[in-house]
């Protein structure tokens, strides 16, 4: 029902920035109850309200695709910025990993069970006591800081770091580096390849790289 809700405001919110240019769009708040009952608003009145969709100069930022519920990579610069200062990730790498684990589709799930814009596995939200793995903060916080935990662990190898969020820490330590699965290899590959051009500012010209 959320991720429905959800995509009807937005999918309005798209149509009207293309079909009414003209209109003064601002920011999307929205706020969910104790019973789970979303509210929407552009004047958020108390600070239970978390920012959806942002406004810039009348576009829509990251508007949520009405096809698959995904965004642009910049919908969710703010928490993603503040998720980086907290674990001192560069902000670059957080979007590389997302673009490639749900390609910023915050209600991604995966048929092994990984949920929301990381990809979290049950164990790996757990651990991180994340509270609600659909909710992008919530998701982006215990993503960004299980891939700071896998940083320390493998002393800042990023490839090792990357290859254990896909694959598992120990199947990493089992295998003395990168495993040998197909999966893990394109997974880092595709990742340090999305890193690479967001750090080039070139995030929207990224070619789809094979599944």
């Amino acid at each position: 029902m959320k991720a429905l809700l959800l995509r009807i405001v937005c999918y309005f919110l798209f149509l009207g920035g293309f079909l009414l240019p003209s209109l003064a769009f601002s920011d999307v708040y929205v706020y969910k109850d104790k019973d789970g009952v979303l509210t929407f608003t552009n004047t958020p009145n108390h600070p239970g309200y978390r920012r959806v969709i942002k406004d810039s100069n009348g576009q829509l930022s990251g508007a949520v695709d009405p096809a698959n519920n995904s965004s642009s990579y910049s919908s969710y610069d703010d928490v993603i910025r503040s998720a980086s200062d907290r674990h001192n990730i560069d902000p670059d790498l957080i979007r590389a990993v997302i673009k490639v684990e749900s390609d910023f589709n915050s209600v991604a799930r995966s048929n092994k069970g990984a949920m929301g814009l990381m990809q979290l596995m049950p164990d790996t939200a757990r651990l991180h006591k994340v509270a609600d793995v659909f909710d992008p903060i919530d998701n982006i916080e215990g993503g960004v800081r299980h891939l700071r935990l896998l940083l320390n662990r493998f002393q800042g190898d990023l490839e090792l770091s990357l290859a254990a969020y896909n694959a598992g820490m120990k199947a990493v330590e089992k295998h003395g580096g990168i495993p040998p699965f197909a999966e893990t290899k394109e997974y880092v590959r595709r990742v340090l390849a999305y890193y690479r051009a967001y750090r080039g500012n070139a995030a929207q010209t990224v070619e789809p790289l094979p599944q």
